[in-house]
């Protein structure tokens, strides 16, 4: 760290910059901020640094805060053993760049929570396999995918790589359905089969997905596939209701089976047609409890 910055000092430039953002780093370090109940520094001239950091004046001295990736490709330097130590611990750390000078680190480690396991291993049951694209390093991605037992992890991933990741996946065969909440999302979310925003991230992935988890509950993603199947299942019935109907009444209709003396006429095709409509609408009315069903499966 540099020699003009403390601990406190540091955190307090980083969450000026950081209060901008929506991304969940930028939430932690904010929430630690807010705790340790440090001012809150104006901030001027802020925009993301796609797929890199963030960059802001604060006290009108330039800021960028970046990921390992971006300082590395910026020219800056720093303890690579130490950064492998903390990282190896699944910390993800970010470097504050103040006024063209490398004066220190944050690292935030992510918390796995109980609920993304069940729904990842529930997946799995699903036969559908679970990958993480991620622009965290490496150490970070493989701590986090053996956590959660995921297929596979990409990791130190740039936004418009993530979308290229899907491309690959999809030309694999594979349909593919993507759940982000970040601006570095937007591209992945727009290319996938089927783009999933958590409803609590940037205005960008709202946007982008075709799916907004409204709780911000990653759970609600197998409610997603519960209802999509159960609907699925709802319209297959009635168009074999109604396919089923057609094929024996139109015949009839036309006296294919006159001279057996079956007749159906006018007033009753139009009878029985009624009543195949109620059986559809009283089948789609089910749908809740086939939905219901399958969320017990």
């Amino acid at each position: 760290m540099d020699g003009k910055f403390n601990e406190t000092t540091l955190l307090q430039i980083v969450y000026a910059i950081e209060s901008q953002s929506e991304h969940p780093i930028a939430r932690g370090i904010v929430k630690e901020a807010e705790s340790r109940k440090i001012e809150k520094l104006p901030v001027a001239d802020y925009h993301n640094l796609t797929g890199k950091g963030l960059e802001g004046t604060v006290n009108g001295k330039n800021i960028q805060i970046l990921s390992p990736k971006a300082t590395r490709q910026a020219g800056y330097t720093f303890d690579e053993e130490a950064f492998k130590a903390s990282a190896s611990k699944g910390r993800t750390v970010v470097f504050v760049i103040y006024d063209q000078v490398l004066v220190g680190a944050v690292a935030v480690s992510d918390i796995v929570r109980e609920e993304a396991r069940v729904v990842v291993a529930e997946l799995q049951n699903k036969g559908i396999q679970v990958l993480m694209l991620t622009g965290d390093n490496q150490q970070v991605a493989d701590s986090v995918g053996q956590a959660l037992h995921l297929d596979g992890v990409f990791a130190e991933v740039l936004s418009d790589e993530k979308a290229s990741k899907i491309k690959s996946l999809q030309a694999d065969g594979g349909r593919v359905a993507m759940v982000g909440d970040g601006v570095n999302d937007a591209p992945a979310l727009a290319q996938a089969d089927l783009g999933i925003a958590i409803g609590a991230g940037t205005d960008v992935a709202r946007e982008t997905g075709d799916i907004i988890l409204v709780d911000s509950n990653i759970h609600d993603v197998l409610n997603i596939l519960n209802l999509s199947k159960a609907t699925k299942q709802k319209i297959n019935q009635n168009l074999m209701w109604g396919a089923g109907y057609n094929v024996v009444a139109i015949p009839l209709a036309a006296g294919v089976l006159a001279g057996l003396g079956i007749v159906l006429g006018p007033a009753l095709s139009a009878i029985i047609m009624s009543l195949f409509t109620v059986v559809c609408a009283v089948n789609a009315r089910m749908l809740r409890r086939a939905y219901k069903k399958l969320q017990a499966n």
